[in-house]
């Protein structure tokens, strides 16, 4: 099994997570690709000490670009989106 520190690789800071951050008590994270919602759920708990109430995931596609020597592409990622309890906040910054 992976740590948490493994499963959760860094936090997304953008306008639409800080705002969910602050209104809806929603945090994204870039996550593990091998990473279930369950070590997902346990990494953030353990990590950050909130109470985790619903898990979101996606896997995002990596865009394509093209170069002088062919197209490539950029690497495939999962994105978690985690609702924690309202009495909890998670301070990124």
């Amino acid at each position: 099994m992976l740590s948490p520190e493994h499963i959760i690789k860094q936090p997304l800071i953008t306008e639409k997570s800080t705002w969910e951050g602050q209104v809806r008590n929603r945090y994204s994270f870039h996550v593990d690709m091998s990473a279930r919602k369950e070590q997902i759920r346990y990494a953030i708990e353990k990590l950050y000490n909130v109470r985790v109430e619903k898990i979101s995931t996606q896997i995002r596609k990596g865009r394509s670009y093209r170069t002088r020597f062919g197209v490539s592409t950029v690497a495939d990622w999962k994105k978690a989106t985690v609702q924690v309890h309202p009495e909890d906040k998670i301070d990124l910054f």
